[in-house]
């Protein structure tokens, strides 16, 4: 009889741990058969549904469908997924954002989440260690065979009791666990809305630089092929910049060959060189850029004015090198995982006794399984936000801005259809003296010939100072009393 109620609790463990590895995996992959990254059925009736995938970088990178036409087993994990998050929307995707369908297809493609699938290790040990108690507790404590008949405890010993914990110390480290993990992930968030910040000046300052060079570029005496020739160069150098920055905040591993190949096929042969041998690109790149802008033939107040984006360009490099470099303080990151970690191990003590009316407990399991997943879910994607750079598309970003300044640069004056008037003097670079006049346009041969007056200027001035001289007399008077 002992030996059959052995077989029994033999039987009832493979039976969970079977459970545990191959049903439930099996039914999840059966729901997650449904791709969740297809396009929703489209909520106006009638209406055709069209499917556009965004492009946005070389490397297949898409907007709302990046995880689109791959397999079950073909999602890349940890450092490789990333790529894949490197979204920018259109129009078509916020329409499939905000399809109706959301909920079901979202679920739907549940084991297709590259946040669940790093949490494998994790989820599959916290998983199996409630399978261990729930096999333990039957040994100790009794089970219940398949027929339903109940057993006594197979090991009834003072020194092996059943375990489990009151669940009041879980309700009262839950709120501090929750505050734990949302400051993580806001944290995080912030972190990546202020690099996507940095990106979006950059993009809204290359355009900007680009078309006031375009603009107050004094073409009097210039041919128009150099006037194109300058302007040209602007542009490529403008585009080096931020090209040159998305290789400072790549691993080099993906972008070293990349930048180096886009910088020979853009730029001369020498500036391309210079810009890599460089120990801080950027910093050479925006030297270069700070040269072309010195180059160009306008009046030095103007120049002023561009500089002025090269200085954000600084500013916003500045703010992205302190967020690659400076991390969430380790010690709050390290702490928060082991308190989660011990909270979820210790939870399935907390909640063995309410899954009392499952054949053993056993539905405890899964419940585990699906907590721990969504805890563990909320403190991963805190993790991926907090290097914000490699899951930003900083490609598609440097693609575009090449492509508008060499089109702003491109549109000529008048070439609209109206006129333009001649350039203000005070605006000219070229004064009178023609185009050999200063680069700066400070100290043309009009300010030359303005000087030749000041050989009078000492009679001007001793004309003025009999007049001062005789205040001064009455002053000191008064001020004698006082003292």
């Amino acid at each position: 009889q002992t030996f059959e109620r052995y077989s029994e609790v033999l039987s009832a463990a493979v039976f969970i741990m079977v459970s545990s590895t191959y049903l439930f995996p099996l039914v999840a992959t059966l729901l997650g058969t449904a791709n969740g990254f297809v396009v929703p059925s489209s909520s106006v009736k009638g209406t055709p549904r069209v499917e556009t995938t965004t492009q946005v970088n070389s490397d297949t990178t898409t907007g709302f469908d990046s995880f689109a036409g791959r397999k079950l087993t073909d999602y890349p994990g940890g450092e490789e997924q990333r790529q894949l998050r490197r979204t920018v929307y259109t129009h078509d995707d916020w329409k499939k954002h905000r399809s109706q369908d959301r909920f079901i297809v979202y679920l739907a493609a549940i084991l297709k989440s590259g946040v669940y699938k790093n949490l494998g290790r994790e989820v599959g040990t916290i998983t199996a260690a409630s399978a261990a108690l729930v096999f333990y507790n039957a040994l100790t404590g009794g089970y219940t065979d398949f027929e339903g008949v109940k057993h006594a405890a197979l090991i009834s010993s003072s020194f092996l009791p059943a375990l489990t914990l009151p669940m009041s110390a879980f309700t009262l480290t839950s709120p501090s666990l929750g505050l734990l993990l949302v400051f993580r992930t806001n944290s995080s968030y912030q972190r990546w809305d202020e690099a996507r910040k940095n990106w979006g000046m950059n993009i809204n300052h290359t355009r900007d630089l680009v078309r006031l060079a375009n603009a107050y570029y004094d073409g009097r005496g210039v041919s128009p092929e150099q006037r194109a020739d300058d302007l040209n160069h602007v542009a490529l150098c403008t585009w080096a910049f931020v090209r040159s920055m998305k290789r400072h905040l790549s691993p080099v591993e993906e972008d070293e060959e990349a930048f180096k190949a886009e910088l020979y096929e853009k730029l001369p042969e020498k500036q391309a060189e210079m810009i890599l041998a460089a120990a801080h690109r950027p910093n050479r790149a925006l030297q270069d850029l700070s040269y072309a802008i010195d180059d160009l033939p306008m009046h030095f107040i103007r120049k002023n004015e561009i500089h002025k984006a090269v200085t954000i360009f600084e500013d916003n490099l500045g703010s992205s090198e302190r967020l690659l470099t400076s991390p969430v303080p380790l010690f709050y990151s390290r702490h928060l995982a082991r308190y989660l970690a011990v909270w979820l191990l210790l939870l399935p003590f907390g909640i063995y006794d309410a899954f009392g009316s499952s054949w053993n407990h056993i539905a405890m399991i899964p419940a585990i399984a699906v907590i721990s997943t969504m805890l563990a879910g909320i403190e991963e994607i805190g993790t991926q936000l907090e290097e914000p750079f490699t899951v930003l598309p900083m490609q598609a970003f440097c693609d575009k801005i090449y492509n508008w300044c060499m089109e702003i640069v491109s549109w000529t004056p008048g070439d609209n259809g109206r006129a333009m008037r001649d350039v203000e003097p005070q605006h000219a670079f070229f004064q009178s003296g023609g185009p050999s006049a200063s680069v700066n346009g400070s100290a043309g041969p009009a300010f030359v010939a303005a000087a030749a007056p000041a050989v009078a200027a000492p009679v001007a001035v001793a004309a003025v100072a009999e007049p001062v001289a005789a205040v001064a007399e009455p002053v000191a008077a008064v001020a004698e009393p006082v003292a």
